[in-house]
């Protein structure tokens, strides 16, 4: 009797496209191959998998997307509830953003600071959700020891680009440490200077001391590993093209194959097609980052720029620039991009990389960056994520709407959506547990809003002090 081959990665099927837009496209191809991010090009090769879905078959549940929260879904309902789950992927597995961002892990998720969870929802409630996030984070963190991803812990350092915003994030650190005991400070700029790094637009910053930076392709590919490892199926090249339900279960179909489940959890984030099911519809702004790296900095550049740390680090500003010094000595650099995937490619977009790199350390202008992507990232209308079961009596459940601050509290996003999928109640009433992500009330007409809003953005970033 022949042996059956070994278990191969999948390899792509069609070329990488650039101009992919989760409002235009239905759904995000098939079989399509990586950005060509720094992450992927040094991650090695992926590891195996099961091969795109072929013929019908059964799941106890299926979850729709291979990135982080749908990886770590997969992998917390074999090894908290003993269910194998089945993973579908349209293209490569964590194709989209958990291949695309920066890296940064923070004890964060959505938009909204905990000065505004207390305006929006009270103190009592803000607490609970400071205690959800940081839970999150702590299960991030062992996950980072556990799995082969190159940690760089040590805090975040947010830097205030202008006196102004120092001043907001005095009142932040004193709020963060008086109501959340969480322990932050502020460092005058000659200290950022002397002890962390020497970024000429730096007036101060604030020090929070859980920050992780990762190598996200890694971190995903060791996702892939330990779901596989734990008895889930994961099937790449497979689109969900239409979901629906007969009797008691979901009937999934793709282009070569038909998946029967008990339960569907949805993680495709930012890259969520219009189409992909009707509860779906308009729930996310699917916003363009950029990010580049440079070559290896050399030691006269290192000193010159005064880097420290390897903390991750963002700006004050709305458009953030989010930076860190990785292992290999290249500095990785992110910001806002296009507004559309058809505008994506536009040199413009890159030269805001560029000009940030050349404003915070002069001496590295022009410095050649042997990496540059973009991808998509899922914001949500009210700038919080859910995790949430949209109908009571429907075993259909989603978790998105990070709003870039998804790269740690996905690994506990992914744990509450098995949970769900288990049939097991959320452990609290937080509000990203409650309701559903609220849809656009002009869903046509939001990046026209988008595009005036990046103007005054722009404008109200780069203002110089009174």
């Amino acid at each position: 009797m022949d042996s059956l081959p070994p278990p191969a990665a999948f390899l792509p099927t069609a070329p990488y496209d650039p101009h992919h837009d989760p409002l235009r496209d239905p759904h995000p191809g098939q079989g399509r191959a990586y950005a060509p991010s720094y992450w992927v090009a040094t991650a090695g090769p992926p590891p195996a998998d099961d091969g795109p879905l072929a013929g019908e078959t059964d799941t106890d549940v299926a979850v729709i997307g291979s990135g982080f929260t749908g990886l770590a879904c997969a992998l917390f309902l074999a090894r908290d509830h003993g269910i194998t789950a089945t993973v579908l992927e349209a293209n490569t597995v964590a194709w989209g953003c958990s291949t695309r961002n920066g890296g940064q892990g923070q004890n964060a998720s959505g938009r909204l600071s905990r000065a505004q969870w207390i305006a929006r929802w009270g103190q009592e409630t803000a607490l609970a959700l400071h205690a959800e996030i940081l839970e999150g984070f702590e299960l991030f963190t062992d996950l980072t020891r556990e799995l082969d991803c190159e940690p760089q812990p040590g805090g975040h350092l947010y830097i205030a680009h202008r006196r102004r915003n120092l001043e907001k994030l005095r009142a932040d650190s004193d709020l963060a440490n008086r109501i959340f005991g969480y322990g932050t400070r502020i460092l005058p700029r000659e200290e950022v200077w002397r002890d962390f790094v020497h970024d000429v637009e730096a007036v101060g910053a604030l020090h929070e001391p859980l920050g992780m930076g990762v190598q996200p392709a890694k971190l995903a590919f060791g996702y892939l590993r330990a779901a596989r490892g734990a008895g889930a199926r994961i099937h790449p090249g497979s689109p969900v093209l239409e979901i629906r339900e007969e009797a008691e279960c979901f009937l999934l179909r793709t282009p070569g194959g038909l998946l029967r489940a008990r339960a569907v959890a949805i993680a495709t984030g930012g890259y969520t097609g219009q189409k992909l099911h009707p509860r779906l519809r308009s729930r996310i702004m699917p916003i363009l980052s950029n990010n580049m790296v440079t070559r290896p900095l050399t030691d006269s550049e290192i000193a010159a720029t005064g880097f420290r740390t390897r903390q991750v680090i963002t700006d004050t500003r709305t458009l953030r620039y989010y930076y860190r010094l990785l292992p290999d000595n290249r500095l990785q650099i992110g910001s806002r991009a296009a507004i559309t995937g058809a505008d994506a490619a536009n040199p413009a977009h890159r030269a805001v990389l560029d000009d940030g790199l050349a404003r915070k350390f002069p001496t590295l202008a022009g410095i050649a960056a042997d990496h540059s992507w973009w991808g998509w990232v899922d914001v949500s209308h009210d700038m919080m994520p859910r995790i949430v079961q949209p109908e009571a009596g429907r075993n259909l459940f989603y978790a998105m709407g990070y709003g870039g601050n998804g790269v740690s509290y996905s690994a506990q996003a992914g744990r509450r959506l098995a949970g769900l999928a288990a049939g097991r109640p959320l452990p609290q009433r937080l509000p990203i547990f409650q309701g559903e992500l609220p849809r656009h009330p002009f869903a046509p007409f939001r990046r026209l809003g988008q595009r005036a809003l990046y103007r005054l953005y722009h404008r109200r970033d780069e203002a110089p002090d009174a």
